[in-house]
């Protein structure tokens, strides 16, 4: 297991919208608990160049985005520091474009944290092109905060659910999962699917010829297996293992329902290929009922 790093901090984007201030108390909650600082930025959109047509000078009208990001800024601030009055918090005003800021900023930060809705710099942040520039770019670990369920109502005793199968990033994944529980004192359920990845054309006359109870089986051993070094570098964590014959998407978001987080990499094969490009990632973007967590393989 790599071990937190202390001087990396936690960056959270945040834009004025409701999602970001439950982005901010999630962030400045884990910066506790990683005993790091908490960044939180903002990224405005580049002035256009002024015209004769508009009535307001480009200084004029940058200077009023400035000052409503820095509102903006100072309100997500307050907020996580009621939270966590013990986390040292800076932040940070940024001109271009969210994806590539934050991509930029997460080279030299131990996770980059995004509400679930937002406008201004991150209008449109979950349901497009940034989404899944920054969830496939970032070189640390980035979390998506659903504002239905903040991470403060969950149980102490919630489980840190992980999507495995058996592919690179889903080995990072579970890594990260481990690492989380370690952090909080809770369980973890390390979830894999085999309804996709047995209907596979590479597998698809091993389905015809072998019978379910063997193709169970044979899952049941991969999951045991590739959870078993994780669960020996972490004895003190509680580790339950789920295996289910159904879709990867609907299977993680019915877990999310009594979850403190749900851990998937960034991309994986058999039950979670496409997990950023496709309606699996969609599903938990918009209905996961708690955090999600997604991993870059190069964060093992």
């Amino acid at each position: 297991m790599t071990d937190a790093t202390p001087n990396k901090p936690v960056v959270v984007g945040v834009d004025g919208s409701p999602s970001a201030i439950h982005a901010a108390r999630w962030a400045a909650a884990e910066a506790a608990r990683r005993g790091t600082s908490l960044v939180i930025v903002h990224s405005s959109p580049r002035v256009p160049v002024h015209s004769p047509q508009v009535a307001v000078s480009t200084a004029e009208f940058s200077e009023a985005v400035r000052d409503q990001a820095r509102h903006w800024l100072a309100t997500a601030e307050a907020s996580a520091a009621v939270l966590a009055p013990q986390v040292e918090i800076s932040t940070e005003l940024l001109t271009g474009g969210a994806a590539q800021q934050l991509i930029g900023r997460s080279a030299s930060a131990e996770l980059v944290v995004l509400g679930s809705r937002g406008l201004g710099g991150f209008t449109g942040l979950l349901v497009g092109a940034i989404a899944v520039a920054v969830s496939t770019h970032a070189l640390c670990p980035v979390v998506v905060v659903r504002e239905a369920q903040p991470q403060a109502d969950r149980a102490e005793d919630a489980p840190i659910v992980v999507g495995v199968d058996g592919s690179a990033a889903s080995d990072a994944a579970l890594q990260f999962a481990f690492e989380t529980a370690a952090l909080r004192g809770a369980p973890v359920l390390a979830v894999r699917t085999w309804l996709d990845a047995v209907v596979d054309a590479t597998r698809l006359t091993v389905l015809i010829a072998a019978s379910i109870e063997a193709i169970e089986a044979d899952e049941r051993r991969l999951l045991a297996e590739q959870v078993a070094g994780c669960a020996k570098a972490c004895p003190d964590v509680p580790v339950r293992m789920m295996l289910s014959r159904d879709g990867s998407a609907r299977v993680l978001v019915e877990q999310s329902a009594s979850a403190q987080l749900v851990v998937v990499g960034t991309r994986g094969r058999g039950g979670f290929r496409g997990l950023l490009l496709g309606s699996t990632s969609q599903s938990l973007i918009h209905h996961s009922e708690c955090p999600v967590a997604i991993i870059p393989p190069a964060h093992r």
